[in-house]
């Protein structure tokens, strides 16, 4: 793993600690792959691929505030 893709991991495991201490998620981890990350959202893990993982983190938490 390079240090970009390192860096992203480490925005993405604050994004989803952020998400679940707000109760948006009920779980998170790093994936089989080391492109994916796993993200238990509405009781389903799902493995997503780490730039779609960080986007779908940040517009979750977005929404969260706004409503």
């Amino acid at each position: 793993m390079d240090s970009k893709q390192a860096a992203l991991r480490d925005e993405i495991r604050q994004l989803a600690e952020e998400a679940f201490h707000r109760r948006l998620i009920s779980g998170h981890g790093d994936g089989p792959d080391t492109n994916e990350y796993q993200i238990v959202y509405q009781g389903k893990p799902r493995h997503i691929p780490l730039e779609q993982a960080r986007f779908f983190l940040i517009n979750l938490l977005y929404k969260s505030q706004v409503c």
